[in-house]
């Protein structure tokens, strides 16, 4: 996941770098008034997005195959617990009605 996340923070810094050349040379437009920096930001955040979703897709499956793997591990655990909890309740309440009879 650290990887993906690395990557596409790479695509949106090159996609930052290229949208503030093309705004600083007059080719992309300046945005309104003091908003030049959140413009340039928001354009750039608005070209990686595609990009990213095109040229990180097996990198995204990779990342999401280990988080579907660790659900799974996390509800066999929790499924595990569950059980034993209840093999030790079933036990003390046949223990107690054992001990009341």
């Amino acid at each position: 996941m650290l990887r993906y996340t690395l990557m596409r923070l790479g695509v949106f810094a090159g996609c930052l770098v290229v949208v503030w050349g093309l705004v600083y040379s007059g080719v992309a437009p300046r945005g309104l008034g003091d908003s030049n920096g959140l413009w340039v930001v928001l354009l750039a955040l608005l070209v990686s997005a595609p990009i990213s979703f095109v040229v990180l897709r097996k990198e995204r499956d990779r990342a999401s195959e280990r988080i579907v793997r660790r659900v799974e591990r996390a509800k066999a655990n929790l499924d595990a617990n569950r059980t034993q909890e209840d093999a030790a309740d079933d036990t003390a309440r046949a223990q107690g009605q054992a001990q009341t009879s």
